[in-house]
């Protein structure tokens, strides 16, 4: 067995050191929107450019992220942007790491609506040259550029661009806001305690154990043990609301921000975010900024069955009718019809799991 195949045969307990990763993806999002809201603020191109070119660019084939002429006809209002948390501690952002959180920020330009959907990592899905197999490992078989073309074939979509992040970016963007305002349940507590010393050793930052339930303040390291949280009622699923919840609070509090903690925040982490989206790919977002709003989040697929194989598989149940809920409620096409790669891929899932309800 390779290296690579025994990476990805590795015990489920693994996993669990990966979910702290999965807040970086947010952060993406809010800093792409951060630096628009400096714009909107008066600051010259100049300023902006050069804030930018901190971050780390990658450049990808588009005519190979398999979207076609009617998908991209039906979506044309829709710019979504695919947000990956990896499980990587280094600088390598790219091919050879699982994308542990997946998140596709989907920005309505007409009106300023953003939601924001988790696909779950366990996903049972089609990769190309992989066959059936978790959506989590398409980014490590062949980095974002093969993740966006498993969205895109699997959901019907037209995503072009993404925003890659490890884990220690959460922490530190957290903290460069002042921390986020977070409502903790009692049966949070224990758990979010339970990895504050292990986050706080990785990430080399100080905290402190929360002692009570309700609205409170968290640090960085607080807040990403707050997303790791997966065994209260919901289980993994509870813990992908968690993290929208959080990149929801952090996108409320930049809109307070002034320029020079604006200014402060994109010194610190833009230089940690692996993206081909180009400066004037972000500028262009300019024109719906002061429409943005996170109205609507939610976890996909929408209704899944869990199936252990090989290793455990969440399985879209059917993935088909998936695809066209999240096409009715997302993106407003009542009448619409999954394509036939959906519709064959889901007859494959079907086949495979006996799973048809």
């Amino acid at each position: 067995m390779s290296k690579h195949a025994r990476r990805m045969a590795e015990d489920e307990p693994k996993m669990e050191k990966k979910q702290r990763k999965g807040l970086r993806i947010f952060l993406k999002i809010i800093l792409i929107l951060i630096i628009i809201i400096v714009v909107l603020l008066g600051a010259g191109f100049g300023f902006i450019n050069s804030k930018l070119s901190k971050m780390q660019q990658v450049d990808i084939n588009e005519e190979n992220l398999s979207i076609n002429e009617q998908t991209s006809e039906n979506l044309k209002e829709y710019r979504n942007i695919a947000l990956f948390g990896v499980d990587s501690r280094s600088d390598n952002l790219g091919k050879g790491n699982r994308s542990d959180c997946i998140i596709i920020a989907s920005i309505n330009e007409s009106t300023g609506n953003v939601n924001l959907i988790s696909v779950y990592r366990d996903t049972y899905v089609d990769i190309e040259g992989h066959g059936l197999d978790k959506i989590t490992h398409a980014y490590s078989y062949g980095g974002p550029e093969l993740a966006i073309k498993t969205l895109n074939e699997n959901l019907d979509l037209n995503i072009t661009e993404f925003v890659t992040v490890n884990f220690d970016v959460v922490a530190d963007a957290v903290n460069a806001l002042g921390g986020v305002t977070i409502d903790i349940q009692k049966d949070e507590i224990k758990y979010l305690n339970s990895y504050l010393n292990e986050t706080s050793k990785v990430t080399g930052l100080k905290t402190s154990e929360i002692t009570s339930a309700g609205k409170q303040t968290l640090d960085g390291v607080q807040a990403v043990a707050y997303s790791r949280i997966r065994y209260t009622a919901g289980g993994d699923y509870k813990r992908t609301e968690r993290m929208r919840t959080v990149l929801e609070a952090m996108f409320d509090k930049v809109k307070t921000m002034s320029i020079g903690e604006i200014n402060n925040l994109a010194n610190k982490i833009l230089p940690e975010l692996y993206t081909n989206i180009n400066t004037g790919e972000i500028l262009s977002l300019i024109p719906t900024a002061l429409k943005f709003n996170v109205n609507e989040s939610i976890g996909w697929p929408y209704k899944t069955k869990g199936i252990t194989l090989d290793r455990w598989y969440g399985v879209p149940v059917t993935l088909e009718s998936n695809v066209e809920q999240l096409h009715k409620e997302v993106f407003g096409e009542e009448d619409y019809e999954a394509s036939s790669t959906v519709k064959n891929t889901s007859k494959d899932i079907i086949n495979k799991t006996g799973y048809k309800k």
